[in-house]
């Protein structure tokens, strides 16, 4: 029988074995894993809505635009919705993206080095999440919501213990007294940037400041999840298919599509939940009213009918934006365009360091709700 660990240390059989959708024990619920029917729950909130008290990450950060559907949805989201179109995406926010990247990667440079052995040159060492990926998805979310200042461990601090709490919600646990205290730490920074001159401020003429709060936390936790995860994963899959990452080094206009083949194997984002409003038949499923229906966006991504050879990273196919990572219908990823915009950014800095390789005790993504490598350590030539 299916567990908990084997969900969150490697999901992908238990995965093939329910599709296109079936009951699974350990979550209590149904699972989608086929792409058709996930677009098919993702773009029916009437039949299949967030709005539930056992919604994990409302139980933790309170009512929000992830957690509601209908008009108050809509009334959630549409302060911060504009900011992050395509276009003003790419004014808004690649020069501060970029200078982020340079700055990290210069301390990254200079990080001391190690002396090689037997006329081997000196390599230099570091973990890729806690040095890069956290640090330029804090700074980016909290440039992007105008937040005071915070050092980048404090804001990562508040966000692991968020994002521990909320996935073992989702496992069946109470939230837990550190996720409360950090959301009430985040809840303090938050409310004091409603008072600058920026998104939160303009975002709380239409929402109170508790609202404003909840949405605020929302981007900021999906923003440094996704775009923490989408760069540690992409990362480790060049660094462990050394074919792949050839190919990429030799022909640079291939990363876009290593990105997107990244998120369709392991979106940072693994599984998004909705509850049935009324009974109702996916495939051979009999799904009855107030079900938990868990669509696995990493189940999806892997579906033999969209994707030849599945579970083969290629970092040439065709079809690979067709994945799910970012779900889709209204509650479709807010941030999906800076996320990318981060992570081209910073995967294209790191693959300029010299022998770049990863590091033998570096662990594959795992996680039951949100899936990355819990460390990405590298090494490189000094």
């Amino acid at each position: 029988m299916t567990t908990l660990a084997d969900l969150e240390l490697d999901p992908h059989p238990a995965l093939a074995a329910v599709r296109p959708v079936g009951w699974v024990d350990a979550l209590q619920g149904w699972v989608v894993t086929s792409r058709t029917l996930a677009l098919a729950v993702l773009r029916d909130p009437e039949t299949f809505t967030v709005d539930d008290p056992r919604f994990s990450t409302a139980q933790v950060v309170g009512p929000s635009m992830l957690s509601l559907d209908g008009s108050a949805h809509t009334t959630h989201r549409a302060p911060f919705e504009s900011p992050f179109g395509l276009a003003e995406t790419r004014r808004r926010f690649t020069q501060p993206v970029e200078q982020t990247v340079a700055d990290l990667v210069t301390a990254l440079r200079a990080t001391a080095a190690v002396p090689g052995l037997h006329g081997h040159p000196e390599r230099r060492s570091a973990d890729l999440r806690t040095t890069l990926a956290g640090p330029l998805s804090v700074a980016v979310v909290a440039y992007s919501l105008g937040l005071p200042q915070a050092s980048a461990a404090t804001v990562l601090d508040w966000y692991t213990a968020i994002s521990d709490s909320v996935t073992g919600v989702a496992a069946g646990r109470a939230v837990t007294p550190e996720g409360a205290a950090a959301f009430a730490e985040l809840h303090k920074h938050v409310a004091s940037g409603i008072e600058s001159d920026g998104l939160l401020s303009t975002a709380a003429h239409d929402l109170t400041i508790d609202q404003v709060v909840a949405n605020a936390a929302v981007l900021m936790f999906g923003g440094i999840e996704t775009t923490e995860g989408m760069i540690t994963n992409a990362l480790w899959h060049l660094l462990t298919h050394p074919d792949q990452l050839a190919l990429v080094r030799a022909d640079p206009t291939l990363l876009p599509n290593a990105l997107e083949e990244s998120l369709r194997l392991e979106p940072a984002a693994a599984v998004v939940d909705r509850y049935a409003t009324r009974d109702i038949e996916l495939a051979d499923a009999h799904i009855r009213r107030g079900d938990l229906v868990v669509v696995s966006l990493a189940g999806a991504g892997r579906d033999p009918e969209i994707f030849t050879d599945p579970d083969i990273f290629d970092v040439r196919r065709t079809n690979a934006r067709r994945h799910l990572a970012f779900a889709s219908g209204p509650h479709i990823c807010l941030g999906m365009h800076l996320t990318r915009l981060e992570t081209q950014t910073a995967v294209a800095a790191v693959l300029d360091l010299p022998d770049l390789q990863l590091q033998p005790d570096s662990p594959a993504p795992r996680g039951l709700v949100f899936r990355k490598v819990p460390a990405l350590n590298v090494a490189w030539k000094g």
